[in-house]
């Protein structure tokens, strides 16, 4: 194209980026893509092909990392990680190094990128590369401040990362930095498809001097995954498919290793009527075109008000007329290629089968690309709607009301992200706080920095990458843990009862003292022998009762800090007028003296937590835009506890700080010494507290265990049992991906911050301003 016909036609001239440099670099490497361990390049063999897929042209081959392998990996990560983890100052000098040396090699990084994965150029230069250096300066920071600001916490040890295709090196950064930050030392698998940026970070962190040992990736497919999940590592971190979390969920179950998960969303993009249209157009086209759909975070379900939906119909079908596909090596194009043959045929065979709405479509190359394609006319619960496509195809409805675009938009087993578009700023901050999504996005879209955190609630999984939010995934509190100790009950002794009255006590739901379902009570015995009551023994229906009163009681979480605190007051000065009483309850359950002490305890507890309900704020992050991030910390939701054998501060440890935070519970209290519990239940009934905010429910810890975990409506379990019900735990949450935090068998003492942590899910509201 001359610059006459560019001048009489107005279309753009290409202008291709050289590949030259990015294929010698793969030339010069033996043309294979394999492991860096202790910091050398181990096996390089050709046992698949990294293809462009723009071309379908053979890049690498790429060695398939085997158990042995991954193994070596781990010992060389073991080995190095003490020595590591000593000194935060060095630690930063080496991130500092590794974001300089990125830099330098930004342009072979962003072609490379473009080469492996099929994204345009100007993407892989302009938002992949930029972002992941600045996430290694972040972090060096982070490294610098760790013992002022993190003095009570530590590396968790040798962390395994397994990152996806769509994002290669921003993926690394994103996993890498912050464990490196921390102390731990790195296992990294890559994608099989996108394996050589990774590559070439492997010589950039022997040229910033990282230690042998501290950084190790190893290539390979899903088996090699596999074998790194199963391996001596303290942590796993994955970012993927919702499918491949949930097998790594159950894999890991009882494993006692950490866990994050960021995996896939179906993101709300909404849109008023009194939105900057053609603002709201555009930004649509990034949130679901940008990496040709192949987001996690993709606006891929637009809601529009009917009053403008023809309109914004139309404006944004021919704002699609306008999209350039093709070559992504040509700095003029706007979309790329799907990063494989298989992918493409996935995405087809999606919107083939759909039979809803109206499909609009332009024009795409040859080869592997998908046009960019908008689909109208469908129901939220069309499979299009609910099931994440991953690849450019737009699903759109329309709604009447606010309330409505709320209800349409939490629609899904997501919660990743969502774009609010209104010009009224007073609308889109409250419809930001409703949507269930770690990220809304007021009118803007795929806004990420290292200062704030990333990452979702349900199936989109759990933990934040970013911010001081994510570095509590690479660390834990400085302590050393003894194996718990069960309590044992007491044996019958002559059969008499030490109350003249039979006191069966009841389970306590909604508010309620109610019956157990099955209709079964087991005798609770004192130490020497008398009995002094009996409980109900819960099974699945007392469950199932329990968490129907939380949903019923959902207003608590809209509740203010300010009244939340004054009612966990006004629980402990109730409990201080019965503190003798349940000393003696107490003493005589366990046959002990530690009464008096247990109460003082628990009344304290309940103090701490009401000064804690309206002080555990969030933070408005200092991100790179002309707006401010806010992370707004929320109640997580309807949670179970399996709480530990202290008979009454056991319960009060986990129920104050969940409840202070907005959380509705259903605890089940000690097997062995659980008649404290259910006398406390009469001073919530004279403590203001509404109804279904907590439940009682009484029984056999392993029994109840696994029925807790799977209910579908929980939103998190935590376990501080002495029973071994840890794996159990994990295993069954695995349905809806829930959170847990739980004992592994080991006597722990959290610190008030890491219950407030666990009781909250952090929400970053991005919200630009100016004109």
């Amino acid at each position: 194209m001359t610059i006459k016909d560019i001048f009489d036609t107005m279309d753009y001239g290409p202008a291709p980026e050289s590949a030259s440099e990015a294929l010698q670099w793969i030339a010069d490497r033996g043309g294979i893509a394999g492991h860096y361990i202790d910091g050398k390049w181990g096996a390089l063999r050709d046992d698949f092909a990294s293809n462009n897929p723009a071309t379908g042209e053979k890049l690498a081959g790429v060695t398939k990392g085997t158990a042995d392998e991954v193994a070596a990996a781990v010992k060389a990560a073991r080995k190095a990680q003490p020595a590591w983890a000593k000194s935060g100052h060095q630690r930063a000098r080496v991130l500092y190094a590794i974001a300089r040396l990125l830099q330098k090699n930004s342009r072979l990084l962003a072609v490379m990128e473009t080469l492996d994965n099929g994204k345009p150029i100007r993407e892989s230069r302009d938002i992949d590369v930029p972002l992941a250096i600045r996430h290694f300066y972040h972090h060096a920071g982070f490294a610098q401040l760790m013992d002022d600001e993190l003095p009570d916490s530590e590396a968790l040890g040798v962390c395994g990362q397994i990152i996806p295709w769509n994002f290669p090196l921003l993926m690394l950064a994103w996993k890498i930095a912050p464990a490196l930050a921390m102390g731990n030392t790195v296992v990294l698998k890559p994608a099989e498809y996108t394996s050589l940026t990774a590559m070439v970070f492997a010589e950039i962190c022997t040229q910033a001097g990282v230690p042998p040992g501290v950084v190790n990736i190893v290539t390979g497919d899903g088996d090699t995954g596999a074998a790194l999940v199963n391996a001596d590592v303290d942590k796993i971190a994955f970012t993927g498919s919702t499918e491949v979390g949930r097998k790594i969920r159950e894999a890991t179950a009882g494993s006692g290793k950490a866990l994050s998960l960021e995996l896939g969303g179906k993101s709300p993009y909404i849109v008023f009527e009194d939105a900057d249209i053609d603002s709201a157009v555009e930004g649509l086209v990034d949130a679901i075109w940008f990496n040709q759909g192949q987001v996690c975070c993709a606006g891929s379900r637009l809601l529009v008000q009917e009053g403008i939906a023809d309109r914004f119909y139309a404006k944004l079908k021919s704002r699609m007329d306008g999209l350039r596909i093709g070559n992504p090596l040509d700095k003029c194009i706007d979309v790329g290629a799907i990063v494989d043959p298989v992918q493409l045929a996935q995405i087809t065979a999606m919107v083939d089968a759909n039979t809803e709405g109206e499909t609009y479509q332009i024009a795409a190359p040859e080869g592997c690309f998908y046009p960019p394609t908008l689909i109208t006319g469908l129901s939220s619960a069309s499979t299009l709607m609910q099931e994440e496509i991953f690849g450019p195809v737009l699903a759109a409805t329309t709604f009447r009301t606010p309330s409505e675009a709320v209800e349409i938009a939490n629609n899904t087993r997501y919660g990743l992200a969502a774009s609010v578009w209104s010009e009224n700023i007073n609308l889109a901050l409250d419809i930001a706080p409703k949507l269930v999504s770690g990220i809304v996005w007021i009118n803007g879209t795929n806004m990420m920095d290292a200062a704030a955190g990333f990452g979702g609630v349900r199936e989109s999984g759990f933990g934040r990458e970013g911010g001081w939010e994510g570095l509590a995934g690479y660390t834990k509190p400085k302590a050393t843990a003894k194996p718990v100790k069960p309590a044992t009950p007491f044996a019958a002794g002559d059969g008499a009862s030490a109350d003249p009255l039979d006191r069966t006590a009841k389970f306590y739901i909604g508010g309620k003292q109610a019956r157990p379902d099955g209709g079964y009570a087991q005798p609770i015995f004192g130490a020497k022998g008398k009995l002094l009551g009996h409980v109900g023994i819960g099974n699945r229906k007392d469950i199932r009762n329990a968490v129907e009163a939380c949903n019923a009681a959902k207003g608590w979480s809209k509740t203010t800090g300010h009244l939340r605190a004054q009612i966990l007051y006004y629980i402990a000065e109730n409990l201080s007028a019965r503190a003798d009483e349940f000393a003696a309850r107490i003493n005589s359950l366990t046959g002990g003296k530690s009464g008096v002490a247990e109460v003082d305890t628990a009344i304290q507890t309940l103090f701490t937590y009401a000064a804690w309900a309206d002080k555990y704020d969030g933070q408005a992050h200092g991100v790179p835009i002309r707006g401010v991030a806010l992370a707004m910390k929320e109640p997580v939701g309807n949670i179970g506890i399996l709480c530990d054998d202290t008979p009454l501060s056991g319960l009060i440890n986990a129920m104050a700080p969940a409840i202070a935070m907005g959380n509705r519970t259903v605890l089940i209290p000690s097997a062995a010494f659980p008649l404290a519990a259910t006398d406390f239940y009469q001073v919530l009934e004279t403590s203001d507290l509404p109804a279904g905010v907590v439940n009682i429910i009484t029984g056999d810890h392993a029994e109840l265990a696994p029925t807790l975990a799977a209910h579908m409506d929980l939103d998190a379990v935590w376990s501080f049992s002495s029973s071994d019900v840890s794996g159990a735990v994990e295993r069954a949450s695995a349905g809806n991906l829930k959170r847990t935090w739980v004992n592994n068998g080991l006597s722990i003492a959290p610190a008030a911050q890491d219950y407030l942590q666990a009781a909250t899910e952090v929400k970053n509201i991005w919200i630009p301003y100016g004109e």
